[in-house]
């Protein structure tokens, strides 16, 4: 199993990087979690549109599956006999985004496949086991599973006992670190700090780390040295094109 993020922010784009948006290769399937704002581009850097076989949205703010709807144009403008996306997302998240095109149009580019979070799903050949944790609106954590192999995504999320029992012995968790180790209090309770996730990944033993959807401008060793003062094994900021393979040994970067 292979892992290639797109970008690493939360919130907007920037000039140079798009939202925290990645992928997982697995047995021939590709799999694109949480397509926000600017990570259109560079997917499609890597690969035709096409060749994507289907989507996880853990919730339904722009900054996390916005880039859905281009994404959807491509493949149903380029060629309208290509297969139907099954696209995942808990229940009337994507409701607005997919209504704003004109009416139809997109309707053979997709199929969407709603759940509530707290379910179990297979998505693009890999088993999904979601929880629901707290956001502004309904957010759902996953952790993917496939020949031995797990990768966990906390989504947008607020402090959590659920978060130790998501991460537990995952070979990597993909968490929200929007912060480093202050949080301003308008998001208090909803989003989280790379110490925090430092804490609970060290808890849990969690084998690797990738710190994303970092607020823009955020220096990223600041988030490294924060998750670092509880969690020493190895972890990195998530950056355009940082890829984990799995099959291969942890380091520290």
């Amino acid at each position: 199993m292979r892992v290639i993020m797109l970008g690493g922010l939360g919130a907007f784009p920037t000039a140079d990087e798009g939202c925290c948006g990645f992928l997982i290769e697995h047995s021939g399937q590709r799999v694109l979690i949480d397509p926000g704002y600017g990570t259109l581009a560079g997917l499609q850097a890597r690969m035709p549109a096409a060749g994507i076989d289907a989507v996880y949205v853990s919730h339904g703010h722009p900054d996390h599956c916005a880039d859905l709807q281009p994404l959807l144009r491509v493949r149903v403008l380029t060629d309208r006999s290509g297969p139907a996306l099954p696209v995942y997302a808990p229940v009337g998240s994507l409701g607005p985004l997919l209504a704003i095109d004109e009416p139809g149009m997109l309707d053979p580019a997709y199929e969407l496949r709603e759940f509530e979070p707290g379910a179990e799903l297979s998505v693009g050949g890999l088993r999904a086991t979601t929880w629901s944790l707290p956001h502004w609106v309904p957010n759902a954590g996953v952790r993917f599973e496939a020949d031995g192999s797990t990768v966990a995504w906390t989504g947008d999320t607020g402090p959590s006992p659920d978060l130790v029992v998501l991460a537990r012995d995952v070979d990597l968790l993909i968490a929200e670190a929007t912060y480093a180790d202050e949080m301003p209090e308008r998001h208090a309770g909803y989003l989280s700090t790379a110490a925090e996730v430092g804490r609970y990944a060290a808890e849990a033993g969690a084998r690797r780390v990738v710190l994303a959807h970092r607020w823009p401008g955020t220096d990223p060793e600041t988030l490294l040295t924060a998750a670092r003062q509880a969690y020493d094994g190895p972890v990195s900021v998530a950056a355009p094109g940082l890829t984990v393979d799995l099959d291969e040994p942890a380091t520290t970067t």
